[in-house]
């Protein structure tokens, strides 16, 4: 394991291989390196690969503000600069799809391989905005009030189960992060990507990877039937002989 400070933040990553293109694993939220060590196990005889811990999980720091995933995405680009990286390939899971389609809008990207990808939003209804409105009014109430300890009990009560297990400026970063919606931009992406999707994905629905596939101009989608939002991790062979498939023509 390697360390190395970025924009004020110590962020620890690995590296594998020494000659070839660049690949870059980016692990979804809540997640680690350790998610994505058997990729970079497998794609080392060919790629020089960076895997690493984003600001706020694993063994890095965490920002010191709640980051956006523009934020992350930034934070990327100067992580590759420290390196000398430029165009690289990703490899990346949920939240870390959400920074790499971000980054790819912004600065040259090789080739992307997205897993249970995050970033198309679910539209919301009446009783979604009904239930926000109410938790920011009791949010607000109670920091106005002699019961400001009881704000912590709320949260706590509030939210999904990784906002729940998120601390500090993290419960932050994952409000911004579940609220940014890349789907106005996915047309302007013009990186050849291969979506890989789990058929029984709660977290990110198969129907969210076949209307990726549908906005982007050089997309294809990969199912892995009967399987959920870890479906890269539960079958990791077949995972990556699907990256070996798809990433051969950069070795040969």
């Amino acid at each position: 394991m390697s360390e190395i400070v970025i924009d004020g933040i110590k962020c620890r990553y690995l590296k594998y291989g020494e000659k070839g293109k660049t690949v870059v694993l980016l692990h979804g939220w809540g997640q680690n390196i350790e998610m994505m060590d058997y990729i970079g196990q497998f794609l080392k005889s060919h790629f020089v690969v960076y895997n690493l811990d984003f600001p706020g999980f694993g063994q890095s720091e965490e920002p010191p503000r709640a980051f956006s995933v523009e934020d992350y995405s930034e934070w990327l680009k100067h992580f590759l600069d420290a390196f000398k990286v430029e165009d690289p390939i990703f490899i990346a899971h949920s939240f870390g799809c959400r920074v790499a389609v971000r980054y790819a809008y912004k600065y040259p990207v090789h080739r992307m391989v997205l897993t249970g990808a995050a970033g198309i939003r679910d539209k919301r209804g009446v009783d979604y905005y009904a239930k926000v409105y109410s938790y920011k009014l009791a949010k607000n109430v109670l920091l106005h009030s002699p019961f400001k300890n009881k704000l912590t009990a709320l949260q706590n009560r509030s939210g999904s189960a990784d906002y729940r297990n998120a601390s500090g400026v993290m419960r932050e970063t994952f409000v911004k992060v579940v609220n940014d919606d890349v789907s106005d931009i996915l047309k302007d992406i013009n990186v050849e990507t291969l979506l890989v999707f789990g058929e029984n994905d709660t977290a990110t629905p198969l129907e969210k990877g076949r209307l990726m596939e549908k906005l982007m101009p050089d997309a294809a989608l990969v199912v892995f039937e009967n399987d959920d939002h870890y479906a890269y991790f539960h079958q990791p062979d077949r995972f990556n002989a699907v990256l070996d498939a798809f990433l051969k023509r950069d070795y040969l």
